[in-house]
């Protein structure tokens, strides 16, 4: 130990000469160091402020220019040599810049070191700057130009001999990859992530590369055994390609290799063996490909974070595979394992996924000594037996899904320990027994699913303590009893299910803010059917059929305003159905004693179900006898929406006072719109509530002629909502101004804003043709052929992506096709783009999903993660997917879209299912197009967040359909 130690002081002291004398040398030779964050004190080379002066001219969008030394400037770090300083690092990323003009200022920067010219617009005027000679190219050794729509063939990179890190990630380079690389002897990291390229993964790089990103391109072929002469390689990235065949299993010549991602191929075979023996990987995903066999023995000895979901890999799940200090996450779901879980579980695993797989036998009574588990999901196996006690001591556990096994027995009584669950599914098993009242003590739950077991009792009265509960479905069980009071209470409540019970006595008043599902059918329920339930103005879904319920029908429900599906059959009603707007669909069939309201009209249904068909015939007529297009597209965006409300029930004669303007405010640089624009005008519009021809959940659109005859939308925010109180409408100012800013065909871009004492207002141009969903789903679907609803679809994931590579990416509180706009068949535009900048969401309720998005547009992890993703808006881009090519609504008959379009994706026969076949059928092109386009919906509604691709490879993958 003695000797150990003397050797370790010598070799310290040895180090600190060497620094020392380093440092010296510095000094005597007068060798220039890098610089630290902080801008130099030196002033800047003469030279220099020139060239960054004539930069500034070029960069007025945030570039802080206020300093006279440049150095000080956002982004601009500088260097001293002697008593001058030079500028080395030069980051404006995210600037909107487009003019290729800045290229030539660059390049006399002949000491810049490093530059970032990401999220920005250069397209492909960058191919000069890579072809031309320029002395700063000589120095460069690391250039980010990613995410900047280039859309050029690769080419060569002789001119930048230094260049060490190279980023040219979310762009559309095109070609193949050999010796473009050769010439940059000390290139350590190489990102192509999300382009265009195809041909084999190239392995001409010089040896010492470190970091190799190839994700998200066209790559086909086997992985080259050349690729592992890369010794130095720390990250390989071939996710998202069309790599094929099985894996060289030579992963032992990496060893420094910490991240291997070969997620969404088409590789087969065996997972190699050899990965469980590189001791610095830590993170390994090879999910969504063709693996089959069994899983190495130690395969997570060394990795923290490993993904295997989607494959076809079988038998039983090694029994060392969740216990190794220091795991983090395993995924395993949609494979074919079989046998018992591993009932050695490590203290740190965080997440654990094994749905959808054939395990069966018991939830180990080890369970709990997974202390730092999270998400437990092992749903969909045939998992038996009772659920453990000890599941009670994972108190960190956030979501557990245990739906779709064959678990029996009564719920322990711990489950009330997990305070901090947010999601509890426990769907499709045997379980009996009362509900345990002690569920009443998760304070977080927000999603409580117990439907299709056998439990009995009543619903316990403490479940209104679940203030955040937004889900509660108790279907299929054997629950008697009435149906407590203190239900109202649950102030966070949108979706309430319990249908097939045997619930008796009456209906009690509901909980104001359900917006999706009240089903209580199948039941014993009696008396009247209350009128208070017309006050769920945002309630889609009502099923009170199969009760013994009596009295009339309550005209107070033709005021629930978002009311898309009325069931009322088999119960003992009788009297006279109010008149329903047209969008609702009603079923009254098995009560003898019930008329309908609108008997006399020759065109009403004959059946209890009231027919799109008819429907379609009274406005075709109205809109023919009246005359015009114009009136038939007015009364199909006012009648067929979701989300769009009754403009007629307010009536059009009654103009209000004008509104007293505190601020008006142009937002837009271009003359036109800004000469035309008059405030007052937009407000006296505003005032007639028949300019009104749209209304959303949180806006109502006015049509406003301006003086000189131009039209312009003027959209009210519904500012009286308190989740739209964000703190001052400043705020709200300084959002929209932010937005006003961005420039995307494809996007509602605010022109100016209106601030009044009680309300804000938004101006845009008039472009309003209807919305997409007036289109698919309102009778006029005919009007959209196969190049049109293409059109759509690549217009929107233009605009969605452009949203996604903002600095500050926009988010999108409800994207569904009520939202998108069409400027003319085959335009769209995303509207209310605001609402994620504006909206607290910590004002909703609680719970995100109470008023995040649509029916059937809602990601399902939203229930849990209470927070807005771009892989939740690419979920819901994929719901619109499939509504263009199924031409279905996203819900049809209590189904979501998404989950019957994956349900049916398992074979090529199945699949053809889905389509539309009145589009599908038109020629074999549109066929093979139609089936290209649904392969990308289907990646983009997949259950994980993880597997769901980016809206710029989504982009790609619908230019690329065929």
């Amino acid at each position: 130990m003695e000797e150990r130690r003397s050797c370790y002081c010598r070799n310290n002291g040895f180090l600190l000469q060497l620094v020392l004398l380093f440092f010296f040398l510095l000094l005597f030779l007068d060798v220039p160091m890098v610089a630290t964050a902080a801008p130099s004190s030196a002033p800047l080379n003469s030279t220099q402020v020139s060239i960054m002066k004539d930069l500034s001219a070029l960069v007025t969008a945030r570039w802080n220019t206020s300093d006279s030394n440049p150095c000080r400037w956002d982004g601009v770090n500088c260097s001293s040599s002697s008593s001058l300083s030079f500028v080395t690092n030069l980051t404006l990323s995210g600037y909107g810049l487009s003019n290729s003009t800045i290229f030539s200022h660059l390049c006399d920067l002949d000491t810049l070191q490093s530059l970032d010219l990401s999220k920005n617009s250069f397209a492909n005027s960058v191919q000069q700057f890579f072809t031309s000679s320029c002395s700063m190219k000589a120095v460069l050794r690391s250039l980010n130009l990613s995410s900047n729509l280039i859309a050029i063939p690769l080419g060569d990179f002789s001119g930048f001999p230094l260049l060490e890190v190279l980023d040219l990630s979310f762009n559309s380079f095109s070609g193949g990859v050999s010796t473009q690389f050769n010439s940059l002897p000390k290139l350590r990291s190489l990102n192509f992530s999300s382009n265009n390229l195809v041909g084999d993964v190239p392995t001409s790089m010089v040896l010492s590369l470190e970091e190799l990103v190839l994700s998200s391109n066209k790559f086909s072929g086997s992985i080259p055994k050349a690729l592992f002469n890369y010794q130095n390689l720390t990250m390989l990235d071939l996710s998202q390609n069309n790599l094929n065949g099985g894996v060289p299993d030579e992963f032992l010549k990496l060893p420094k290799l910490r991240t291997l991602l070969l997620s969404g191929n088409v590789l087969s075979g065996n997972i190699p063996v050899s990965v469980s023996n590189v001791a610095s990987l830590s993170r390994f995903a090879a999910n969504q490909n063709n693996f089959t066999g069994f899983i190495p023995s130690g395969i997570t000895k060394n990795v923290k974070m490993l993904d295997l979901s989607y494959n076809n890999l079988g038998g039983v799940i090694p029994s060392d595979i969740l216990s190794p200090v220091g795991l983090e996450t395993v995924d395993l779901t949609r494979n074919m394992f079989e046998g018992h879980i591993p009932s050695n579980l490590s203290s740190t695993l965080y997440r654990l996924r094994l749905g959808y797989n054939s395990l069966n036998g018991t939830i180990p009574d080890t369970i709990g000594d997974a202390l730092a588990l999270a998400y437990l999901e092992l749903d969909s196996n045939q998992l038996m037996g009772s659920i453990p006690f000890d599941l009670g001591k994972c108190k960190k556990l956030s979501l557990l899904n245990l739906a779709s096994n064959k678990f029996q027995g009564r719920l322990p009584d711990a489950i009330g320990n997990l305070d901090k669950l947010v999601v509890l599914k426990l769907q499709m098993n045997n379980l009996d027994g009362p509900i345990p009242s002690l569920l009443s003590d998760l304070a977080n739950l927000s999603t409580l699913n117990l439907s299709h077991n056998s439990f009995i009792g009543e619903i316990p009265r403490e479940i209104s303590k679940l203030s955040k509960l937004s889900v509660l479905n108790l279907q299929g069980n054997k629950i008697s009893g009435s149906i407590p009071d203190s239900i109202s209470l649950l102030p966070s409540l949108i979706e309430l299910s319990l249908g097939n019970n045997s619930l008796n006595g009456t209906i009690p008043m509901m909980p104001t803010k359900l917006s999706t599902v009240l089903d209580l059918s199948h039941n014993h329920l009696s008396g009247s059917i209350p009128s208070n339930i017309g006050l769920l103005n945002d309630l889609e879904v009502l099923d009170l059929s199969y009760n013994d319920l009596s009295g009339e029908v309550p005209e107070s429900l033709v005021n629930m305003q978002s009311l898309t599906q009325l069931v009322l059959s088999y119960n003992h009603l009788s009297g006279s159905i109010p008149i329903f707007p047209r969008h609702v669909e009603l079923n009254y069939t098995g009560n003898p004693g019930l008329q309908n309201g609108i008997e006399n009209n020759e065109n009403a249904p004959t059946g209890g179900k009231r027919s799109a068909h008819g429907i379609l015939v009274i406005i075709f007529a109205i809109a023919g006898a009246l005359g015009g297009l114009c009136l038939l597209t007015a009364i199909v965006t006012i009648s067929y929406s979701k989300r769009i409300y009754r403009v007629e029930d307010e009536g059009t004669s009654t103009e209000e006072v004008v509104a007293r303007i505190i601020n008006g405010h142009l937002i837009t640089m271009n003359s036109i719109h800004a000469s035309a624009i008059d405030f007052s005008k937009a407000m006296e519009a505003v005032s007639n509530q028949s300019n009104i021809f749209l209304k959303t959940r949180f806006c109502t659109y006015y049509k406003a002629v301006m003086p000189n005859g131009s039209t312009y939308s003027v959209k009210r925010l519904n500012y009286s909502d308190k989740i739209l109180q964000i703190g001052s409408q400043g705020k709200v100012g300084h959002e929209l101004e932010v937005l006003g800013k961005l420039s995307n065909s494809n996007v509602m871009v605010p022109l100016a804003y209106v601030v009044t004492e009680d309300n804000a207002y938004i101006i845009y141009e008039y472009v309003h043709k209807g919305t997409v969903f007036d289109f698919l789903h309102a009778g006029r679907s005919d009007v959209l052929d196969w190049p049109s609803r293409y059109s759509i679809a690549f217009g929107l994931a233009q605009g969605l992506t452009f949203l996604h590579g903002c600095t500050q990416p926009v988010l999108l509180l409800d994207l569904s096709t009520s939202t998108i706009h069409l400027k003319s068949m085959n335009e769209p535009q995303i509207g209310d783009v605001e609402l994620y900048k504006i909206v607290d969401t910590l004002k909703s309720s609680g719970s995100l999903s109470t008023i995040a998005g649509t029916v059937g547009y809602i990601p399902p992890e939203y229930a849990y993660t209470m927070r807005l993703t771009m892989a939740g808006n690419v979920y819901s881009f994929g719901v619109i997917l499939l509504e263009l090519l199924t031409g279905k609504p996203s819900v049809s008959d209590g189904i979501e879209l998404a989950k019957w379009a994956l349900s049916l994706s398992g074979s090529p026969d199945q699949r053809e299912q889905i389509l539309d076949t009145t589009v599908s059928r038109t020629s074999a092109a549109v066929h093979r197009q139609m089936l290209s386009v649904l392969n990308i919906a289907l990646a983009c509604v997949v259950l994980s967040p993880d597997a769901r691709p980016k809206m710029r490879s989504v982009l790609r993958m619908l230019f690329n359909a065929k």
